[in-house]
């Protein structure tokens, strides 16, 4: 075996069935090994004779096993294993349940560490399960060394999976240990300085096997300062690189903008007014704008970015408008088109399943059937490039596409990225390059309908500029909100019938399937290494049910992520046409289309998705002038998930939802599953305030050129949370 980058099939004990689970957990060479921490320490380093115990203590007695019994309980009919050991001073009495294979590793005579807490029943103290670990050479040592791992030290205590347990993991990482010499740390010493932290591999080896609390206080300060410097030093790199660069100069033009807003047919809120005025004012200026518009759903976000594309688009520039999905920028496609209306305004859509705009013009061909479709489709793709590129069309709307070499501009001078904040240093340079101007950067603007709270933001995006819309407009009504209980579910089913019956329509998401499993520790654990079979079988499961059993007389269908692109478009189509009564779709689709008749949302397993996500799906409906709903279903009935939900049915401020988020469930809940890697923290939350200020401190002003080990770890660090 040598080196970081070995895979774990390698160590001992490992074959096919745990290496399959370990990568599960997302451990697949020695170093994912070495970097997979704790979440928290169970603290057994102290040693007491028996003759000292005291009930509720959790230590660890050195003792001798004098009986060791098993038997089946009479009520329960599990196995129960106790033993009675003796140090000397006085003897303890300890208990195992369901595990018939302890009578045989211990036997009577062999000396052990038992390590566990101490209860008192009627018969006086015992320890119930504790972990043990034979005495060798009448040592106490740790780890790789062959001495303790489990008992009589600080035992980390890691997240699982099912089929692994805490002495597995324990032992498979002191195999690897010894490779923490091989860690380079990329961060150079006089930088640690300033930082006051301590080497990655001291770190490494104190979160696994620390001495003391001080150590993982220190160990846990380095580790939770690299995941937060890296996002520092991303922000610092575009900031620098922003500094240096030349924008097109936008010159406000008040006129028109004064008879565009003036021609809506709604009144602009305050945080509309401010936010548009924010972003003109950036225009304005000879260094590219950086800025993220936030804004709940509904809030009209798309208003504000209309203007700046007006703006532009006035000044003679041309204006790319990028979505993550076709979905959704169809829809933006069809926004921006009727808000652009009135202007002689050339706007088009550029997909990879589409290629249209206002003003189509057909090639001509002289072929028939398919052939004709097919050709006719790659000539008028090839077309609507040209037009794109001699200039003819001002606002480009499409996907991550837009990227490729193909897609050329004459004279770009704003790009909008809806939903896809990390839009990182390569992917400006490509835009940048094929803008028409290679003397002058782009304008950016970032759109997120997912409610950040300020300090989140600031952490994350941290080169970023904020507008924050919080208002509502006035003519949206609030979406009744409730938690449904079981035996209420009917009454929910029957009201949804009603609601189809007066011409509405109903979304319904189902949570992607999870597997739970409980630890040794009855430590919950959600693995959320997701496939698309598994979405796909959630719907169908789902599918089935309402449209057999519930509702077999309306029309219901489903969406999932492994459909094609056409099909997905073919479904929302009838959706959106009302050919659809119930549609049945996984979070991880988009399903952000405009349905002004949807006024029922239908969420299965509410408690799996964050407050912040929760409160995006209940943005699909109250659309229009109906009164919305938006049920919740649960199967979990505990405390702790009962009072989230009450929490998001009683409140409808997006950013309240996301900050009672952040503070109960950490920054993954904020975004839920799908887009949590956007963060890449396994160790840091946002709570950690004095460590982020630091970070930030540390990073801001860096010489890059000075320290290429920083440049180089932010470009590993932006392909591996794939920015796009």
């Amino acid at each position: 075996m040598n080196g970081l980058k070995t895979k774990v099939n390698k160590l001992n004990r490992i074959g096919k069935t745990l290496e399959k689970r370990l990568s599960r957990l997302g451990i697949v060479t020695v170093e994912d090994l070495l970097f997979y921490f704790p979440f928290r320490y169970e603290d057994y380093s102290e040693i007491l004779s028996i003759a000292k115990l005291q009930n509720g203590q959790e230590v660890t007695i050195r003792g001798k096993i004098e009986l060791i019994n098993a038997k089946r309980s009479s009520r329960q009919r599990k196995i129960v294993t106790e033993a009675l050991i003796s140090d000397g001073s006085d003897q303890l009495r300890l208990v195992w349940f369901g595990q018939p294979f302890i009578s045989k590793t211990l036997h009577v005579g062999e000396e052990f560490y038992f390590s566990g807490k101490v209860k008192s029943d009627m018969f006086g103290l015992q320890m119930v399960s504790p972990s043990y670990e034979r005495v060798r050479n009448g040592e106490r040592g740790m780890g790789n060394e062959g001495h303790n791992m489990h008992t009589a030290r600080i035992v980390p205590m890691y997240p699982l999976t099912a089929g692994i347990t805490q002495k597995q993991l324990r032992f498979l990482v002191s195999q690897v240990i010894s490779h923490i010499d091989e860690i380079v740390d990329w961060v150079p010493e006089d930088v640690r300085d300033v930082a006051d932290v301590m080497e990655l591999k001291e770190a490494i080896r104190s979160i696994h096997f620390p001495e003391n609390q001080q150590e993982i206080d220190y160990a846990l300060k380095r580790l939770k300062f690299d995941e937060l410097f890296i996002l520092q030093l991303r922000a610092e790199m575009l900031r620098q690189s922003i500094k240096v660069a030349k924008a097109p100069k936008i010159k406000f033009s008040e006129k028109a903008i004064q008879d565009f807003v003036a021609n809506l047919s709604f009144e602009l809120t305050k945080d509309q007014k401010v936010s548009s005025w924010e972003i003109i004012q950036d225009l304005g200026k000879p260094t590219p704008m950086n800025r993220l518009l936030e804004g709940d759903v509904g809030s009209g976000k798309t208003v504000v970015a209309a203007m700046a594309t007006l703006d532009t688009v006035l000044n003679n520039y041309q204006v790319a408008i990028m979505a993550p999905t076709e979905v959704l920028a169809k829809q933006h496609y069809e926004s921006f088109c009727n808000l652009l209306k009135g202007h002689e305004i050339n706007v088009c859509l550029l997909t990879g399943s589409e290629a249209i705009s206002q003003k189509s013009i057909p090639p001509k061909a002289d072929l028939s059937g398919s052939e004709k479709s097919i050709k006719s489709k790659v000539a008028q793709r090839k077309n609507l490039l040209d037009r794109i590129n001699s200039g003819e069309m001002n606002v480009v709307i499409g996907t991550h596409a837009l990227l490729t070499d193909k897609v050329k501009f004459k004279n770009l001078a704003l790009v909008i990225v809806d939903e896809q904040h990390r839009f990182g240093v390569e992917q400006r340079k490509t835009i940048k390059e094929k803008s028409g101007n290679k003397k002058t950067t782009p304008h950016f603007l970032s759109m997120t309908a997912t409610p950040i709270p300020r300090s989140f933001a600031l952490t994350i995006y941290g080169d970023l500029d904020l507008s924050i819309i919080k208002q509502m407009p006035s003519n949206r009504k609030i979406i009744k909100t409730r938690l449904v209980d079981d035996h209420n579910r009917q009454k929910a089913y029957d009201f949804i019938r009603e609601q189809i019956k007066q011409g509405r329509q109903v979304f319904v998401i189902c949570p992607l399937i999870e597997q739970k499993e409980k630890d040794e520790n009855e430590i919950e654990i959600i693995n959320y290494n997701f496939t698309g079979s598994q979405e796909k079988k959630s719907v169908l499961v789902e599918f089935e049910k309402l449209s057999k059993q519930i509702f077999p007389d309306l029309k219901v269908d489903y969406l999932h992520g492994k459909m094609k692109s056409a099909e997905k478009d073919e479904i929302m189509q009838d959706f959106s046409s009302g050919k659809i009564d119930i549609l049945v779709s996984t979070s991880v689709v988009e399903v952000g289309v405009n349905i002004p008749n949807a006024s029922v949302m239908m969420i299965e397993g509410a408690e799996n998705f964050g407050l912040a996500q929760l409160h995006q799906f209940r943005g699909r409906v109250g659309r229009s002038s109906h009164q919305s709903y938006c049920f919740l279903f649960t199967t979990k009935n505990s405390a702790k998930s009962k009072e989230r939900l009450e929490f998001f049915e009683r409140t409808h401020d997006g950013f309240v939802l996301a900050e009672y988020d952040l503070e109960v469930r950490g920054p993954g809940a904020v975004y839920g599953v799908a887009q949590s890697g956007m963060m890449n923290l396994k160790i840091a939350t946002m709570q950690d305030k004095e460590i982020i200020k630091l970070s930030r401190d540390v990073a801001r002003g860096m010489d890059f050129n000075k320290y290429p080990s920083l440049k180089k770890k932010v470009g590993e660090w932006e392909s591996k949370v794939h920015l796009e």
